[in-house]
């Protein structure tokens, strides 16, 4: 698969763009597990051009992640136009366009999914974002905002014809958000449409190493992205890809290997930042992570391991895992 000239190989798998997740130290922390491509959070077009520090910083992008893809939103054409332009001197490899993210503050305002209500304008702002920079410019989209509304199968070629170099799908609509399972049957759809020949990546409920074959097999996708199911859990990525490879499972690793990987993503987000604002950031990937499900009577741990407010703290609790619950 190629995105412009950017070979990813066969059946890549990407880390999807996630606020206030994928920052640097996640992705290279991704990137080192597998993942073909990384994106970073995404960047509001008109905070960037008004030179907000804390947007800016999000530009920032490291040689051992690439291929990595920017991305950006919102609703004003020559704003974007003129953010895509500041992105593109930040020397990602991708611009990617963000035509998806469901929540109030964004979609409501009209960006993100809320594009998928004013289709002309979402047009527009691709076709002179394309025209703008010098990088493959790609989407990321829903299958419509609503159950009357799944228009991806049409708009993809809509897209297509503004020049971009591949489009990803999440496999819901606005209205559903991230509730009810993803349904990659428009996503095949659009993928077999004889008239699309862009790379189609699918998104949405990739949980494991089956799964994600599953997609691949079924719907004849391009790529496949994983968001939420990366969340805690950087090493699907090596799972992923093994199973991809041999059709067989990766034998697990002892718990400890796992809990390190946790306290690595920890020392990176304090040292991203500073002890209390790290270990804020990083209770996402302590709450989500899948490591300590299924874990009798663990609550009290999990709810004291989320309550730390010092490195020393959280990482006693931690260490004192194994040992208290009996894990090898």
């Amino acid at each position: 698969m190629k995105i412009g000239s950017i070979d990813l190989g066969e059946r890549p798998v990407f880390l999807a763009p996630m606020e206030d997740v994928t920052d640097i130290s996640f992705r290279l922390m991704c990137k080192r597990f597998g993942a073909d491509m990384v994106y970073t959070e995404f960047v509001s077009s008109d905070a960037l051009i008004r030179s907000v520090n804390k947007t800016q910083e999000k530009l920032t992008v490291a040689e051992d992640e690439r291929p990595v893809a920017i991305q950006i939103y919102g609703k004003e054409v020559d704003a974007m136009v003129e953010a895509a332009k500041i992105c593109e001197a930040a020397r990602p490899d991708i611009l990617d366009i963000n035509f998806g993210c469901p929540v109030k503050k964004v979609a409501g305002k009209g960006a993100g999914a809320g594009m998928l209500r004013n289709i002309p304008l979402m047009l527009e702002i691709t076709k002179e974002v394309v025209k703008a920079v010098n990088i493959p410019v790609t989407v990321k989209t829903r299958l419509g905002w609503d159950a009357d509304n799944k228009i991806i199968v049409d708009l993809a070629e809509q897209l297509q014809d503004c020049g971009i170099a591949a489009l990803s799908i999440h496999g819901r609509t606005r209205a559903q958000m991230y509730t009810g399972e993803a349904d990659w049957t428009l996503i095949g759809e659009v993928k077999n449409n004889p008239r699309m020949h862009i790379p189609i990546i699918g998104n949405g409920d990739v949980t494991s190493a089956e799964i994600c074959k599953q997609r691949f097999d079924n719907y004849g996708v391009d790529g496949v992205m994983i968001g939420r199911g990366s969340i805690g859990r950087p090493w699907i990525f090596r799972e992923v890809k093994h199973f991809l490879t041999t059709g067989e499972a990766l034998p697990e690793e002892k718990f400890i290997w796992y809990l390190d990987i946790l306290k690595q993503q920890v020392n990176q987000s304090v040292e991203r930042l500073d002890e209390r604002r790290g270990i804020l950031h990083i209770r996402r990937h302590l709450a989500a992570t899948p490591l300590f499900k299924g874990i009798s009577d663990f609550k009290q741990t999990r709810v004291a391991m989320l309550r730390a407010e010092t490195v020393s703290e959280l990482f006693d609790i931690m260490d004192s895992i194994p040992k208290k619950f009996g894990i090898l």
